[in-house]
């Protein structure tokens, strides 16, 4: 299969976790429904995007409402789903966790964030991800039925290193659930994904809460789908909805044959590698 139906939710995200796991639920729901193949739900989906509340909301993989609930979802509803994340704990630490799930309600894969959003843009936002969470350290590519998916959190698309090392191992789409602010996000969220894209010729996925001007982080929304030419093929605004998108994964092929970067890299000069 090379044509995949995508539904990026783009849910409004509130201090509620329950409300919040009925939104999911629907907009879940509501995606199967119209015949998506894979589903996916924006960064800290279940929870307000801030510190004290990744603690009070966190929960530990093994006895998670959260992700007990999306494990049904999927299987229900035989579909793919990508929980975005959520705050995971496991023993002293903390993590911002996404789950990724099969038709059959398995997780095939677990993307703890690399890169911690520590950031200070000088009279406009500030943010110390670091103060609570624990940054992960794996490179994460999960076989499909679609063929291979990579999968970052965020801040981590912002590295074109790691998006290498999972094209490298055989990524076609790169997922990056995220949750850009209103300073960072109209500056670099496209540019970003489109650059992404187009240095891997890849297809690139993110997806954002919807702008809640009564949270204390205000995200900027604007899930995007870019794709091997780097170009933008299906974005929201900031609002809550749902954005449905095909994607044609022969189109890589073609970008590849035409334009073959990755056959062209100097090998024999530089190389990015795990450590």
């Amino acid at each position: 299969m090379t044509k995949i139906k995508l539904a990026l939710c783009q849910m409004n995200v509130i201090d509620d976790k329950e409300a919040n796991l009925k939104k999911a639920t629907s907009m879940i729901t509501d995606s199967a429904n119209k015949n998506a193949d894979f589903i996916v739900l924006p960064e800290m989906f279940n929870c307000p995007y801030s510190n004290d509340k990744f603690i009070e909301y966190g929960e530990n993989e093994d006895e998670s409402i959260t992700l007990k609930a999306i494990s049904e979802l999927a299987s229900e509803n035989n579909v793919y789903i990508l929980a975005g994340s959520i705050p995971e704990y496991e023993n002293d630490n903390l993590y911002n966790t996404s789950y990724l799930f099969d038709r059959t309600g398995s997780v095939i894969a677990k993307h703890r964030k690399m890169h911690l959003f520590d950031i200070d843009v000088k009279d406009k936002i500030s943010f110390k991800e670091s103060d609570v969470l624990t940054a992960g350290d794996n490179v994460t590519v999960a076989e499909t039925e679609f063929g291979k998916v990579g999968i970052g959190i965020c801040y981590d698309v912002r590295f074109p290193e790691l998006a290498r090392l999972m094209v490298e191992d055989g990524a076609l789409i790169l997922f990056y659930p995220g949750a850009f602010n209103m300073t960072t996000g109209p500056a670099h969220w496209e540019l970003l994904f489109r650059s992404r894209s187009l240095d891997n010729q890849a297809f690139c996925i993110g997806v954002a809460p919807a702008l809640n001007m009564d949270a204390s982080y205000h995200s900027y929304g604007h899930s995007i789908v870019t794709n091997p030419w780097g170009e933008v093929i299906s974005q929201a605004d900031e609002k809550e909805d749902i954005i449905f998108c095909e994607i044609d994964l022969s189109e890589i092929k073609k970008v590849r044959e035409e334009l073959p970067l990755l056959k062209n890299k100097r090998k024999d000069l530089y190389e990015v590698r795990l450590l």
